[in-house]
């Protein structure tokens, strides 16, 4: 369970640094217009774990692909369009499992669902609630995240070129990448050297865990 926890703390770390919106975060940024959102997603998770221990290493997989690249604004999850190639169809992300893209847009319908709250919250702070619930689920620590972020206008497969580890890359290039992110070089190898704590058939014992298979 150590193991587990060191590589989930990194994701706290991620959540903190995460950039790429021009909101004003903060904790309370619900508190009138959908007070209840946290425990409404965290339930929609919940469900969707119990149904398979895979929406855990899914949903962080995606949430650090949609980090890494334009910031955390879920643009990974907008739909390619006859006239527009989106980030969700780059090569490096099409081996992000449907069970993350599941759990955000069961989510999304959850809250929703609740008329004061319709399209009132986020695609981009329900995944990052989502990636804490499914940390917490997984035995990794609660935490509280600060909320209010804008959903990307644009997604374009072109932005995700360079902005993801890949299996060439040397030690400097990783630290680079990282610490654009706001990363150390401590962070990266936490989520490498303990990967295998969320290892499933389809990823790799290593840092490619949260990149393509």
């Amino acid at each position: 369970m150590s193991q587990l926890n060191n590589v989930l703390l990194v994701w706290f770390l991620l959540l903190s640094v995460a950039h790429g919106t021009s909101a004003q975060l903060s904790r309370h940024h619900y508190a009138k217009i959908c007070p209840n959102v946290e425990n409404i997603v965290r339930d929609a998770v919940k469900k969707k774990f119990h149904e398979t221990f895979v929406t855990v290493p899914a949903t962080i997989r995606l949430f650090f692909h949609d980090c890494f690249v334009r910031g955390c604004d879920a643009s990974v999850l907008v739909a390619s369009t006859p006239n527009n190639k989106a980030e969700k169809d780059h090569p490096d992300n099409l081996s992000l499992a449907g069970d993350g893209f599941d759990t955000v847009i069961r989510a999304k319908a959850a809250v929703d669902a609740v008329p004061l709250c319709r399209n009132k919250v986020s695609c981009a702070d329900i995944l990052t609630m989502a990636t804490r619930d499914v940390i917490s689920l997984a035995g990794g620590p609660y935490y509280e995240v600060e909320l209010g972020r804008y959903d990307g206008l644009k997604s374009r497969a072109s932005d995700v070129n360079g902005k993801l580890p890949q299996p060439g890359f040397n030690l400097n290039q990783l630290n680079s990448l990282f610490a654009a992110n706001g990363l150390t070089q401590t962070d990266m190898i936490a989520l490498s050297g303990n990967a295998r704590a969320l290892h499933s058939p389809n990823y790799k014992q290593n840092l490619l865990f949260l990149v393509s298979s």
